[in-house]
C-alpha cells in the first residue's frame, strides 16, 4: 500500500465505522439499558487505547501533564463519554435511527453559535445561508417522523439535538487541549476518567446480568463507534497531502448509515429523512467550503 492509498484506506475504514453504528445502537438497546451500554462501550474503547498507548510508546508523556491539564481531562470525560453517549443513546431509545442519526450531525451548527456566544468569534454573515439550510433539514426529518412512528416523540428530538450541544462542548474544550498532548494521550486520558465516572455511576445505577449478546452488542460500539474510527481517522489526517479529501469522506457516512438502518434494521426509510439528511449535509458542506471560499475571496478583495 502506497503513501498516497494509506490515507485514503485508513480514513474509508473510519468512515464504514461510523456508518454502522446507528444500526447498533438500536440492536444493542434492546438487550440492554442506556447506561449499561456506555459502561460496556467505554470500557471496551479504554482498552482500545490502552494498547494503542503501549504501541506508540505514549506512557511518558502522562508524568510531564500539569495538574491543571489533569482536571480538564477530568471535565472532558464527563462531557464525552458519559454525558454525551447517555444522551445519545436515549435519544436512539425514543426515535427512529433514521431521525436520530442526522438531527445529531447538527453539531458544527450549534459549535458554531457556542464560539460566537462564548468564544466572541462571531459568525461570517456568509455562513448563515448554511446554516437556515441544515435547520430546513432538520424540520423535514422531524415532520416526516410522524410518518414512521405515528408521533414523533418530541423528547427524542430534544434529546438528539441536545447530543449534538455535547459533542460541540467536547470539541470545545479538547481543541483547547490539542497542543499539550497527542491525539491518541488525549483520547485515553478522557476514556479513562469516562471509566471512572461509569464505575462509580454502577454503585448507584441498577445493572442487570449481561448475556453475551449484549457484551458483544456493547464492545462493537465502543470499538467501531469510540475505539478504532478515531485512531484510523487521525492517522489519515496525519499521513495525507490532501486532508480536504479525507474530511469530505465523512459526509458520506451519515447516507451510508441509512442504507445499514434499511437493510438491517428494516426502517423503511422516509422521502423526508432523505431530503432532510441532504439538507442538513449541504449546509454544513456550503459553511465549510463555498461561504469559506467566499470569504476568502472577500479577504482577498477579489
Amino acid at each position: 500500500m502506497n503513501s498516497k492509498t494509506k490515507p485514503v484506506v485508513l480514513g474509508a475504514a473510519a468512515v464504514l465505522s461510523w456508518s454502522t453504528v446507528a444500526t447498533a445502537f438500536k440492536i444493542a438497546l434492546r438487550t440492554m439499558s442506556v447506561f449499561e451500554m456506555v459502561f460496556v462501550a467505554t470500557a471496551t474503547a479504554l482498552a482500545i487505547f490502552t494498547v494503542w498507548m503501549t504501541v506508540t510508546r505514549s506512557w511518558g508523556a502522562l508524568r510531564r501533564l500539569s495538574a491543571k491539564t489533569w482536571a480538564r481531562f477530568a471535565v472532558l470525560g464527563l462531557v464525552a463519554p458519559v454525558a454525551y453517549y447517555i444522551v445519545l443513546f436515549s435519544a436512539y431509545d425514543y426515535l427512529p435511527a433514521q431521525i436520530a442519526q442526522p438531527l445529531n450531525y447538527l453539531w458544527p451548527i450549534i459549535l458554531a453559535v457556542l464560539l460566537a456566544v462564548f468564544g466572541h468569534k462571531p459568525i461570517p454573515k456568509a455562513k448563515y445561508f448554511g446554516m437556515v439550510v441544515s435547520l430546513v433539514g432538520l424540520i423535514f426529518i422531524s415532520v416526516g417522523g410522524e410518518g414512521i412512528s405515528g408521533s414523533v416523540s418530541v423528547l427524542g428530538i430534544v434529546l438528539a439535538l441536545g447530543s449534538a450541544l455535547l459533542w460541540a462542548t467536547y470539541w470545545i474544550i479538547n481543541d483547547s487541549l490539542k497542543d499539550e498532548v497527542s491525539e491518541g494521550t488525549a483520547l485515553f486520558l478522557t476514556f479513562l476518567f469516562g471509566m471512572v465516572y461509569c464505575l462509580i455511576g454502577s454503585l448507584f445505577v441498577p445493572m442487570s446480568s449481561l448475556g453475551m449478546e449484549a457484551i458483544l452488542s456493547g464492545a462493537y460500539i465502543g470499538a467501531f463507534e469510540m475505539g478504532v474510527p478515531f485512531i484510523c481517522f487521525g492517522l489519515a489526517i496525519r499521513t495525507t497531502d490532501n486532508p480536504a479529501l479525507i474530511n469530505q469522506m465523512c459526509y458520506l457516512s451519515p447516507f451510508l448509515s441509512l442504507f445499514f438502518i434499511s437493510v438491517v434494521l428494516r426502517e423503511a426509510i422516509m422521502p423526508t429523512t432523505i431530503v432532510g439528511l441532504v439538507l442538513i449535509v449541504g449546509g454544513l458542506v456550503y459553511n465549510e467550503y463555498f461561504a469559506g471560499r467566499r470569504l476568502k475571496g472577500r479577504l482577498q478583495g477579489k
